[in-house]
């Protein structure tokens, strides 16, 4: 294990566990330890405790039986490092700076809930994926303190996964002093690495094509089927190592006084998935096990909840103070009541994640309804999904005339400039009802109750936001300078990484 000086950074689908080593009961509530382990790429369906039948996730669905299963969870981005950023701080993308777009730092003056728990006397660690960067601070300004006292990849010969050392972390952890975890993985993250690190006698055989389940917006052959099957070996090695922190806990005897919450930082790297504000690429599993906190284990809830809420829970529950950098609300009463409300309105964004976008939505009153400022141009998905086979099989059916509405929707452009479903009725977002007479009270109330945000919180839309770096049909790089598609992050012409204000929940 190495002991790193980090200026803060990051990763996401979490396992948020909070224990306690050797300590009484008493002390346990008062200051608990946790754990946040992060799957990479994953859609909230690609589970078995949300009804997929051919995912192999039995120690997340144990967890879900045992605990409490979120059916409304929702990031504030479908891009890797936005989303983190998002988590790790409890803002809105936009209100970080340049981080509202990938690869980019977070304002240097923003605290991080890690550094924070560190601060009040925790050990902190981050194990895996690092995505997060903090950025330069001011002139005349000090680097705010390390978030992690250990950082290491993960990584081990034959497992580049990000979880091949979670269980030592744990291990060797110091005693007699509370402790948190990130813990990152790089499943299911393309390319697949998973097939040629398998090994059966620990997550059983791999996937057979034939029997995966294929997504309404792809197509229903043999190579997306084989894609499909790699994708899930890995979300299946993924929870084979939350297994193994969960049996650790339980070897320590701290499994009843430990909090575990799962969770993934955007969705499945496939068409109209990741990067996308539709629910395949938004709307996140969300599991919570905690004996010693949860009443009526078993029984999930339908309640509102956002990522910017992890960061001031996991504080609440450590008897921290969140700053009031922290726009989220805690979501700890949940635990003790499924039907409890801690928010009535959820908002997401799609800013540039390879291409060109700038989408905003608000999830309220069971509509999702979505803003795009950029109609002219398609929302295909990430570059790794563009160069995907199930990418590619699309194309084909299209030349063929052969897509459903559902799959033409991935390659449509001009867009929509607005769009609105009923959720519970239309859980594929197929049926736009942003025109129908029927819905034009909810429409306008939407409207009103995003431009609030908008305006609460600075966001904007500049003129000259990045541009394209990948071909939109193979998803391979441009032969442009190194940046030069940078354009100006949404939100940072109104200072908005200045703005706390969390506009409405």
């Amino acid at each position: 294990m190495t002991h790193a000086n980090l200026g803060p950074g990051v990763a996401l689908l979490v396992v948020l566990g909070m224990v306690a080593p050797q300590r009484s009961p008493a002390a346990v509530a008062d200051r608990p330890n946790v754990i946040l382990i992060i799957a990479d790429d994953v859609s909230w369906d690609d589970l078995g405790c949300y009804g997929n039948a051919s995912a192999r996730t039995p120690h997340i669905d144990r967890l879900a039986d045992r605990g409490r299963r979120f059916d409304h969870a929702y990031l504030t981005a479908s891009s890797c490092s936005p989303s983190r950023a998002s988590i790790v701080t409890g803002r809105y993308p936009h209100n970080l700076g340049g981080a509202s777009e990938l690869h980019l730092p977070i304002a240097a003056h923003l605290p991080w809930f890690p550094r924070l728990l560190r601060d009040a006397g925790y050990f902190t660690g981050l194990v895996g994926k690092n995505h997060m960067v903090a950025d330069s601070p001011a002139a005349g300004s000090h680097p705010q303190p390390n978030p992690f006292d250990l950082v290491e990849s993960g990584k081990a010969q034959g497992n580049s996964g990000g979880h091949a050392t979670w269980v030592d972390a744990l291990r060797h952890r110091p005693q007699g002093k509370p402790f948190f975890f990130w813990f990152a993985a790089y499943d299911a993250h393309r390319d697949w690495d998973g097939d040629a690190e398998w090994r059966d006698a620990q997550y059983g055989p791999t996937h057979d094509p034939l029997h995966v389940r294929v997504p309404a917006a792809m197509i229903d052959d043999l190579p997306t089927r084989a894609d499909l099957a790699s994708f899930q070996n890995e979300v299946t090695r993924f929870d084979h190592f939350v297994g193994e922190v969960i049996r650790e806990l339980e070897l320590q005897s701290i499994l009843d006084t430990t909090c575990v919450i799962v969770m993934a930082d955007n969705g499945r790297p496939f068409p109209r998935a990741k990067t996308r504000l539709h629910d395949a690429g938004m709307k996140t599993p969300f599991v919570v096990h905690w004996p010693d906190a949860i009443r009526s284990p078993g029984v999930a809830t339908t309640s509102l909840i956002s990522a910017i809420d992890i960061a001031p829970t996991i504080l609440a529950a450590a008897g921290i103070t969140p700053p009031v950098t922290m726009q989220g609300v805690s979501f700890l009463p949940l635990l003790h009541e499924p039907m409890a409300t801690v928010r009535r309105h959820a908002f997401s964004e799609h800013n540039w994640h390879d291409y060109e976008a700038h989408g905003r939505a608000v999830r309220s009153e069971g509509y999702l309804y979505i803003r795009n400022r950029r109609p002219a141009l398609g929302w295909e998905g990430p570059a790794d999904s563009v160069g995907s086979a199930a990418h590619r099989s699309l194309l084909s059916a299209r030349i063929a005339g052969e897509l459903s509405p559902v799959q033409a929707d991935v390659l449509v452009a001009p867009r929509p400039a607005e769009e609105l479903y009923r959720t519970n009725d239309d859980p594929e977002q197929i049926r736009n009802l942003v025109d129908d007479p029927a819905h034009a009270g909810a429409v306008a109330r939407l409207r009103r109750l995003l431009d609030d945000w908008i305006e609460t919180t600075h966001d904007s839309c500049p003129e000259a936001i990045s541009r394209d770096a990948y071909d939109r049909q193979t998803g391979r790089a441009l032969e442009i300078p190194s940046d030069a598609y940078r354009g100006t992050p949404p939100g940072s012409d109104r200072d908005a990484a200045a703005v706390d204000a969390p506009g409405p929940r």
